[in-house]
């Protein structure tokens, strides 16, 4: 399985869902600066709202397993 950064994973399945951006807001309850603030791969977003948008394709943030070597750990 091809790993897509958060924003391409976003505007991907948006798509397959056939859902505007403004869809997509509405739908997930957040606005529409938001949605397109996250497609353009905003660095500082909120976790929550993103839950949101993840939420409707059954997906979530969660931590995942990196390899620290590189902070000296």
């Amino acid at each position: 399985m091809e790993k897509l950064s958060l924003s391409a994973y976003v505007k991907q399945m948006r798509k397959q869902y056939d859902l505007t951006q403004v869809d997509l807001s509405e739908k997930a309850g957040v606005g529409l600066r938001f949605v397109r603030e996250l497609e353009q791969g905003k660095q500082t977003l909120r976790m929550d709202k993103v839950n949101q948008v993840l939420n409707l394709f059954g997906a979530e943030l969660t931590p995942a397993p990196m390899d620290r070597s590189k902070f000296g750990l």
